[in-house]
């Protein structure tokens, strides 16, 4: 799906509501049409699953009535004007409809009292099969007790390790961003920069902690020193992409290329190397990550990583029905990888 989007110059979302033949969208008969023409010839088929959910709940002997259609809790902390968590919700919706299932969502906003009155209504409903539980920001969580008796699947977010370093008690799906920031500085390796700069988001979040480490890594893997000048702490905002990259280019030896750990930092970069008079990608190379709508539309367009919402949203669904038919299975930790999409600021 990731790829039909990118083939069609359009979003996940897009070739989503179009493959799954949604109605009463704003979508143009073109872009409809354009969407099926790149997924046929990419050969891409949309599964005929219905009543695989169904199934899986008789096999795990679910309070389901035998009529109602499987539910699936969805709970969110947080559902903000930002596309990710949008993309999980639908990636999860989508998988659950294949699969003969409806998603019912429920944003508490970290309120302890919405978040119980929720689990109390919805557990009690007998058609509900499982529940994944998720954050906006990919982090440890602590699990209400309640879901120790339903099956459940974190999204975006885990429970701490256990100190015996055994199984975890519930199955995760989370972005890999170590490996997501050692792709990003490896792209600008490869292009033959050699001082590149990293542009992070607030360092209290696990997503820029880890791809800190990946873009340290990608430096070691090369014999490049890691030098902290080059590595400034923003706050995901195009501001803060802007005014870092300023600071960036005073130095007397300034980088090549520049990092942004998201892509609207990556917006406020290549603003401030306008106003500094330099050629993206001939005198500065630029790489975001998230594949934001705005990055096909930047000048030139970014190249950037996927942050794979989409797909996590899509397996935690797959993962739970996997754990409904299979009570006793194995609870796994999956990290789900981003794709690089190469565009026009890197050489």
């Amino acid at each position: 799906m990731t790829d039909v989007a990118t083939q069609a110059a359009v979003s996940q979302s897009t070739v989503s509501l179009v493959l799954n033949g949604m109605t009463g969208t704003q979508l143009s008969d073109e872009t409809r049409a354009r969407v099926l023409r790149v997924a046929a010839e990419l050969g891409y088929r949309l599964p005929d699953r219905r009543g695989t959910a169904a199934a899986a709940g008789r096999r795990g002997k679910t309070r389901m009535a035998a009529t109602s259609t499987p539910l699936i809790l969805y709970l969110v902390d947080e559902v903000s004007t930002s596309p990710h968590p949008v993309l999980s919700i639908d990636g999860a919706k989508d998988e659950a409809w294949n699969q003969g299932a409806l998603v019912a969502v429920f944003a508490t906003r970290s309120n302890a009292g919405i978040e119980a009155a929720v689990l109390s209504t919805m557990l009690a409903n007998p058609a509900l099969i499982g529940v994944i539980y998720s954050t906006i920001f990919t982090r440890q969580v602590s699990v209400p007790p309640q879901l120790g008796r339903v099956p459940t699947v974190l999204l975006n977010c885990s429970e701490a390790e256990p100190a015996s370093g055994g199984e975890p008690r519930f199955s995760s799906v989370e972005p890999s961003e170590v490996l997501g920031g050692f792709v990003a500085t490896e792209c600008l390796l490869d292009a033959g920069h050699r001082r590149i700069a990293f542009i992070n988001g607030e360092p209290w979040m696990d997503a820029a902690r880890d791809r800190l480490k990946g873009y340290r890594r990608a430096l070691a893997s090369a014999d490049i020193a890691y030098d902290a000048a080059l590595v400034r702490e923003g706050d995901w905002q195009v501001a803060s992409g802007h005014d870092l990259t300023l600071s960036l280019m005073k130095q007397p030896k300034p980088p090549t290329a520049v990092f942004c750990a998201n892509d609207l930092m990556a917006v406020g970069c290549l603003e401030a190397l306008r106003q500094l008079g330099k050629q993206v990608p001939h005198d500065v190379a630029v790489i975001g990550y998230d594949d934001q709508e705005i990055a096909r539309h930047t000048s030139p367009p970014l190249t950037t990583l996927v942050l794979p919402n989409y797909e996590m949203g899509r397996l935690a669904v797959e993962m739970l029905l996997a754990q409904v038919a299979a009570p006793d299975g194995r609870r796994r930790r999956v990290k789900v990888d981003g794709r690089l999409v190469p565009r026009q600021t890197v050489g």
